[in-house]
């Protein structure tokens, strides 16, 4: 769309096209957050409608908006169902169509951004109508939209903090999160939904990670810890005093507190403390299809889906005898049908009790973006990602040394 400002209701019926120009859903509607310090709202996403589910579309994620369509930078979607969350407004179903005194709210008109890594759009005009006995046809009047602030307000200044942060990196909201004071952070927490308040907990140490939760009642901390990764919930839960730890476990869904409390079993500074057991296992008959199927799943970290583990039944940790490993480009030049017991790699593991040292010495000398953990009887525990030896590594606070990001 080539004029400068582009209107709600057109961009509200365009097509969402896949990387290459294929159309794969229809944009429904527009999602705005309130800006900072008084600046414009801007647009942090776009509902659309693709396989006949409502989907959340980042903004960032959109290369351009074009009379032919939004099309996307790269070819994977987010298919998790769409849900608005505190401090966000949604220009169809919110604001146009609003009454404001004896005028409505006919479009919003957006603006190109410009000032960010990726180009962006932000709420710069709002069309009134007024309806009028003596005319036939309404009458319209553009105002900027500062005229009509109240429309995009949020319930609370916390609450379109946490919307704001909505597509920024977890460690970058760490980082913002850091420069708050104490209550702040926790009214901060309160307003976040659960997946988003568990991805910050985790870019957090874990002394600051229980003063953010130390207001929220039980049902909602074991809510959010569920959503966290297994070795950084083990590293939380392990710094807690024992009653508040038991009254966790107790209240957490029992196979998960079964894993948990497996790895509080090993020491601290082992590789048993840093291992996680959400990896992807699959037997030597599966094939190369069935492996790439798992490893297009976005839940799955990058250092996780780099790899298949293959093992005898069962094939969740502690799982049969461990066979070996297939890594993600063996996969791409293999064909589809090939089992993985012809493409398996025996690759050296290790044992849940050597020092975190060593397991960074492995992953060095082979390469390696994640190392499999065996007991002594040759079962696959778990593994321990690159990243999680990095933070180990790296000196205590490097976090709170990193660059202050503030989002507009």
């Amino acid at each position: 769309m080539t004029d400068d400002l582009i209107y709600a209701f057109r961009v509200k019926r365009l097509p969402l096209l896949d990387a290459g120009g294929a159309t794969i859903g229809r944009l429904e509607d527009i999602v705005v957050v309130p800006g900072r310090d008084r600046r414009a709202p801007r647009v942090v996403g776009f509902v659309a409608s693709s396989q006949r589910r409502r989907i959340f579309v980042n903004a960032h994620r959109i290369a351009e908006l074009a009379p032919h369509g939004a099309r996307l930078r790269s070819w994977d979607v987010d298919v998790n169902p769409f849900q608005v969350r505190p401090g966000e407004r949604l220009l169809g179903a919110d604001i146009i169509d609003h009454r404001l005194g004896d005028e409505t709210v006919s479009d919003v008109a957006l603006r190109i951004t410009s000032g960010g890594r990726l180009p962006g759009w932000e709420v710069a005009k709002v069309r009134l109508a007024r309806r009028s006995a003596l005319r036939r046809r309404p009458s319209y009047r553009l105002v900027d939209w500062t005229e009509v602030r109240s429309l995009f307000a949020a319930s609370s200044e916390m609450a379109a903090e946490a919307a704001r942060l909505r597509d920024l990196h977890p460690s970058d909201v760490a980082s913002v999160v850091r420069a708050l004071p104490l209550a702040q952070r926790r009214q901060l927490a309160e307003s976040m939904d659960d997946e988003r308040l568990a991805d910050l907990l985790e870019e957090l140490p874990e002394s600051e990670q229980l003063r953010l939760i130390e207001g929220l009642d039980l049902d909602r901390v074991v809510s959010v810890l569920e959503e966290m990764e297994y070795d950084d919930l083990t590293d939380l839960l392990a710094t807690m005093p024992g009653e508040q730890r038991s009254q966790v476990l107790d209240a957490m869904d029992e196979e998960d507190a079964e894993v948990v409390r497996r790895l509080l079993a090993y020491d601290e500074g082992t590789a048993g403390g840093l291992m996680t057991p959400e990896i992807i296992v699959l037997g030597a008959n599966a094939t190369v299809a069935e492996a790439l199927a798992q490893i297009r799943d976005p839940e799955w970290l990058v250092s996780i889906a780099a790899q298949v583990f293959v093992t005898r039944p069962p094939y969740k940790p502690p799982t049969g005898s461990y066979l070996g490993v297939v890594h993600f480009q063996r996969l791409l030049r293999e064909p589809p049908s090939m089992e993985l017991s012809a493409c398996v790699e025996d690759e050296p593991a290790i044992s849940p009790d050597v020092s975190e040292r060593e397991v960074a010495e492995r992953l060095a000398t082979y390469n390696l973006l994640a190392i499999a953990v065996v007991d002594e009887v040759g079962r696959l525990l778990g593994a321990i990602t690159v990243d999680d030896v990095l933070d180990r590594a790296l000196p205590v606070g490097w976090r709170q040394r990193r660059r202050q990001v503030v989002p507009s």
